[in-house]
């Protein structure tokens, strides 16, 4: 049986609601008489002496919260209608409640669905625009008041994976008729590559191996974009800068071409050939080099209670501009979830992390939103909400926050999420997979969340994208991941590790894929959320949270026990083999079988011409525009980026963890933004006391902008030295504190 109850906060704790109300005013331009929210929860087969308790201690809180149990109150004169999220998105307060009745009932863990009640008086003829406003079709809908008779998702369970029938016989024009049918990210062109050889193998192709191939071939996976070869780069630009930077690029890749006889001019290329030059002239000495390419890492010693200790510290930058266009909460908060998880998975425990933002004006009217876009409000807020929930949760310092205002963002947001971890270098073991290795997966469990996240990150998206792509961008559990980071830092665990790669994008295709050449991955292991997912969904599902590692077989069960201890659920899932080919089985039936060779070319090789046009130069100008220097403050003062700062910053925790050198705001009045961040290491056998910077914007050095309160470039070299020499901080700060 399911029972239903409907939670409100009482007046004066109804933030919830009164933000609601602010929202519809300040975008919409609706003046409501008044807005209330609840939050229904639906309960099944709950022993009704739990369910009591369970109301005031899980559900509610009496001294904040009214509880309505079966039906709402009296709401006459209010329009009412019901937000829940899609079948098939994590819900975080579903989940927490049916852990927390769980702990509750020592027993089996209830079915609970969570549903948000709006009820609005006074603008019952907008009605409509508010629900728009409200509902965003990629994370949810509009709910039914109906009491369901159960929660069990009912699905139509497939038992096989259908074979493309005909695939191989089918002419280039059949073959871009049927690109156009099923809408894949790769080219026409690549999908011929694959018939072609399909056909080299005498059969045709099954459902999942071609959403494997166009997940693993996706610009999101392989960066397609960056490895397409420039063919013809010309520059018509007279801006001096860009040719000087090209020549010395066309320099520098006929010096290192006599060596790498299979590269070519690529964006990629350009982006990573000066790492080359500075190896060559011997500068980057320190760097980490290994076959796992979680993050750029550096060798550094670190002083540790005295002993000097060889440490990696691991630098990673994530980019979620597409899914936090659409889905700005989610999109955001998993920006900062995949940042963590690449330097975790070498390892590294995350420390510190950066957030830098851009945004078109968040004070425009909502008439002005580009059709099948959010408004930009609406972005803004819910992106700043979405990260700073996650760090905040998963208990991550966010070191320092910015946002650029610019009407260039209103085509495309940027949300780009920077941290930095570190990791003792003798628990980091690091070995190529051989035979009869296994892979585990561990972390949290796998739905149809983020199918086609990769391949939709990848395509051209149109106005409609908003109302279509729900099932690529997912909602982040932090709890979750916050265990794997304490699993990770258990040398004993950690050390049994040979290799390791997070559930980014491609979900098991791609991430357990990687990690050798030769694989049998069994689907039917995979922990799922729900029943009823197809082989295909849980070859390519990016559900969140998700860590595949490599150990021996006789190093399994101890790994399983200590995930167990910070209840986590880790299952051998495949197996290394010598075969060269990436298989997959579900229900007994080979459904993948696809060599690797065949995966590593990435498709046909894709070529361009370049022209860098004749745009104008670039106006650099930083001074603000007035007759006084009164004026020229106060106008400078007045700028999004400048009055909107410390209201968006204070949203984010930078204090996390005691490891923060400096807090967001200083000086004599704690009102001077902070243009750097720094951590102190978080070593396990005690605080490292050598600090990481990450510098952002201004040069922390120059005095007009110094966060030192114009302190010469000298002392802040005196200070950072006397603590990389050892010298707590606050000690080195006071020693030089009349320079500041």
């Amino acid at each position: 049986m399911v029972k239903r109850i409907f939670v409100e906060k009482k007046r004066g704790m109804d933030v919830g609601a009164q933000k609601t109300r602010s929202d519809i005013a300040g975008v919409l331009g609706l003046a409501c008489e008044d807005v209330r929210q609840f939050i229904r929860y639906d309960i099944e087969d709950l022993d009704p002496e739990l369910f009591a308790e369970a109301k005031a201690t899980i559900f509610s809180e009496p001294p904040v919260d009214d509880v309505f149990e079966d039906s709402l109150p009296a709401l006459d004169g209010y329009a009412t209608f019901i937000v829940e999220y899609l079948p098939g998105q994590y819900d975080q307060r579903a989940d927490s409640a049916m852990q927390c009745v769980q702990l509750l009932s020592a027993g089996e863990r209830p079915l609970i669905k969570c549903a948000t009640v709006y009820a609005v008086k006074g603008c019952d003829e907008h009605i409509d625009a508010i629900k728009k406003y409200i509902i965003n079709p990629v994370e949810s809908r509009e709910g039914s008041a109906e009491l369901p008779d159960t929660l069990v998702q009912k699905t139509e369970a497939q038992t096989t994976v259908p074979t493309i029938d005909g695939f191989v016989a089918m002419s280039d024009p059949d073959v871009a008729a049927y690109h156009a049918k099923t809408g894949f990210a790769m080219s026409v062109d690549d999908l011929v590559f694959v018939r072609d050889y399909f056909k080299g193998e005498g059969r045709d192709p099954s459902e999942t191996e071609l959403k494997v191939i166009d997940t693993y071939w996706s610009d999101h996976c392989r960066h397609t974009t960056f490895a397409t070869e420039l063919t013809d780069i010309r520059i018509d630009s007279q801006n001096p800068h860009l040719k000087a930077a090209f020549d010395l690029y066309t320099s520098l890749f006929a010096k290192f071409n006599s060596k790498r006889k299979d590269k070519y001019r690529c964006l990629m290329d350009i982006a990573t050939i000066a790492v080359k030059e500075l190896v060559s002239q011997g500068k980057l000495d320190n760097l980490d080099v290994s076959e796992e390419i979680n993050a750029c890492s550096v060798n550094v010693t670190v002083d540790v209670d005295g002993k000097p200790e060889e440490w990696l510290i691991m630098f990673k930058n994530e980019t979620h501009n597409h899914p936090t266009e659409i889905e700005p909460f989610g999109g955001a908060a998993t920006c900062l979830g995949g940042a963590i998880r690449d330097p975790l998975s070498g390892r590294a425990y995350v420390y510190q992390a950066m957030r830098v933002t851009g945004c078109a004006d968040p004070n425009e009217s909502i008439d002005k939103t580009l059709k099948g876009k959010l408004p930009q409000r609406v972005i803004t807020k819910t992106a700043a909400a979405g990260y700073s929930s996650y760090g905040n949760q998963i208990g991550l310092a966010t070191g320092l926050v910015h946002e650029m205002y610019d009407e260039g963002y209103k085509a495309k947001r940027l949300e780009t999420g920077y941290v930095i971890g570190g990791v003792k270098k003798a628990d980091v073991v690091r070995q190529r997979p051989v035979k009869g290795d296994v892979v585990i997966l561990l972390g949290g469990d796998t739905g149809r969340d983020g199918c086609g996240g990769a391949t939709g990150s990848s395509k051209a998206h149109t106005e409609k994208s908003v109302e279509v792509c729900g099932a690529e961008v997912q909602k982040g559990n932090p709890p979750t991941e916050r265990k794997l980071q304490r699993l990770f830092r258990n040398p004993e665990a950690s050390r049994l590790i040979l290799k390791c790669n997070d559930f980014g994008a491609g979900g098991v295709s791609v991430a357990i894929g990687e990690l050798a050449d030769s694989l049998d991955i069994y689907l039917d292991r995979v922990p799922k959320k729900y029943d009823g997912l197809s082989g295909t969904e849980l070859a390519i599902s990016e559900s969140q949270e998700r860590m595949a590692v490599v150990v021996r077989a006789k190093d399994a069960d101890a790994f399983i026990a200590a995930a167990a201890k910070e209840n986590i659920e880790a299952v051998v899932v495949a197996t290394v083999t010598d075969k060269n080919r990436l298989c997959m089985t579900w229900n007994g039936n080979l459904i993948a079988d696809v060599s690797r060779d065949f995966l590593n070319t990435n498709g046909c090789a894709k070529h361009v011409n370049a022209e860098i046009a004749a745009l104008p130069m670039p106006d650099i100008t930083c001074m603000p525009a007035g007759k006084s220097e009164a004026e020229k403050l106060l106008n400078h003062a007045s700028t999004l980026g400048i009055c909107l700062e410390r209201g968006l910053v204070e949203r984010f925790d930078g204090s996390i963890g005691a490891n923060s050198v400096f807090m967001p705001f200083g000086g004599k009045y704690q009102l001077t933004p902070t243009q750097v961040m720094a951590a102190t290491m978080p070593a396990q056998n005690g605080q490292c006391e050598t600090a990481s910077v990450m510098a952002f914007g201004f040069d922390p050095y120059y005095t007009e902008q110094n966060p030192f309160l114009g302190a010469s470039a000298a002392v802040i070299e005196s200070v950072a030295k006397l603590v990389a020499a050892g010298c707590d901080f606050e000690t080195a700060y006071l020693t030089f504190q009349e320079y500041f």
